[in-house]
């Protein structure tokens, strides 16, 4: 079965991203241990992507090449943007329903990541399209940024799976509460 999850790290204060749009505060931890492997091991039932033009950017901006080859993405935007050469990569602004059902598809089988950010992730959530929110915390306090989620989602959710990973990161693995399903 197909699950949509919303795939991110925050900061302890609730920020994916810090007020000039970086993510340098969560780079550090690359290298924590168990990471890697953790993002390899979730990326290995990835089978579609649904971003928001302002990661998509990011990433044009980091100089680097298509970090998701083989994976379908839709871009979600109302500009044209540069495209990564040999991505499949489709810049859409129809409806988050519509799109996640291409993305279902195109996924045969396997997950769709919700990259961000939290705008569109609680587009596909308003809709129930979301199915899980895997949230790593940094140990670290911004005081301000891009907010996880900046609106409020429906019902509760029910905690899944606690993982530590090194020796001060943590991820909560939330799924929809029974009342949801």
């Amino acid at each position: 079965m197909t699950l949509t999850q919303y795939y991110v790290a925050a900061s302890m204060d609730g920020y994916i991203a810090d007020e000039q749009g970086s993510l340098d505060w969560l780079f550090q931890f690359n290298d924590a241990e168990g990471v890697g492997e953790h993002v390899q091991a979730f990326m290995a039932d990835v089978g579609a992507i649904a971003m928001g033009a302002t990661t998509y950017e990011f990433l044009l901006g980091e100089g680097v090449a298509w970090p998701y080859p083989g994976l379908r993405t839709a871009v979600f935007t109302h500009r044209e943007l540069p495209l990564f050469p040999d991505a499949d990569i489709e810049l859409t602004s129809d409806d988050v329903a519509e799109v996640h059902a291409r993305l279902v598809q195109a996924a045969a089988g396997r997950n769709v990541w919700l990259v961000g950010g939290g705008g569109l992730v609680a587009q596909f959530a308003e809709r129930g399209l979301l199915d899980e929110i895997w949230l790593g915390l940094a140990p670290v306090v911004l005081g301000g940024g891009s907010p996880l989620l900046p609106a409020r989602l429906a019902g509760t959710w029910e905690l899944r799976d606690v993982q530590r990973l090194g020796s001060s990161f943590m991820e909560l693995r939330y799924g929809r509460g029974p009342q949801e399903a």
